[in-house]
């Protein structure tokens, strides 16, 4: 598991990745709210741990940003506003959990697991489901995507690639896995036609405000145009 830890008290960022990595849990480390949304971006990690006062940029700006770009990574929030005014805003800004300082570093370590897990799961449960996000959404049963409740017209390949990306917006897909997604059983096919399919439909969703991204080294994820 990788977590994403945005906190600019120094200690308590130290104190909170000496704990998780000797739980087995590896800690990318972000003080800055001006560059956190840049790392969130391109760490994709499987969980963030968020405080709110944050220099450069408020955490609930950071937290809005991440979900207007698409970003549907579970966040807790960690922050010293306890009250429950502060609780509503930042669930209502899009975050999962919260936690105020002080907190016990078991109950944080069996949140985030949980959230992980519920995040995981809900992913495989349904991988040819999607809710809408950015208009679309991919119909259970034929597994036609529709945009604004009109279908999207879409080669079979180019359908294939973006049911798989809608399953989880915001989340890098390995090439390798979307390959065997788009072209099954097709062992005659070079592993670089996916790149092909991509170049089509990222043309075909431009009006939709959602973008196809080519991560190098990874594969590809979708997320919202700023």
């Amino acid at each position: 598991m990788k977590l994403l830890l945005i906190e600019d008290n120094a200690t308590m960022q130290t104190t909170l990745r000496r704990s998780f990595e000797r739980r087995g849990i590896q800690v990318l480390g972000c003080e800055d709210g001006a560059r956190a949304l840049a790392m969130w971006q391109a760490s994709l990690p499987d969980a963030v741990l968020l405080d709110l006062s944050l220099p450069g940029v408020d955490g609930l700006e950071v937290l809005s940003q991440a979900r207007a770009a698409g970003l549907a990574t579970p966040v807790i929030v960690l922050t010293a506003r306890g009250t429950v005014g502060d609780r509503i805003l930042g669930l209502n800004t899009g975050a999962d959990d919260y936690m105020p300082k002080p907190f016990d570093l078991d109950e944080l370590e069996a949140r985030v697991r949980a959230l992980v897990r519920r995040s995981g799961n809900q992913a495989e449960a349904a991988p040819g489901a999607s809710p809408a996000w950015c208009g679309m959404r991919v119909e259970k049963d034929s597994g036609a995507v529709y945009f604004n409740g009109e279908p999207m017209e879409l080669a079979p390949r180019e359908l294939a690639l973006l049911q798989a990306l809608l399953g989880k917006p915001g989340h890098a897909m390995a090439k390798e896995r979307l390959f065997e997604l788009v072209f099954p059983g097709e062992s005659q096919v070079q592993p670089e036609a996916i790149e092909v399919v991509a170049y089509r439909l990222r043309k075909k969703i431009a009006h939709t405000g959602a973008q196809l991204v080519t991560l190098r080294g990874l594969g590809y994820l979708l997320k919202a145009q700023a």
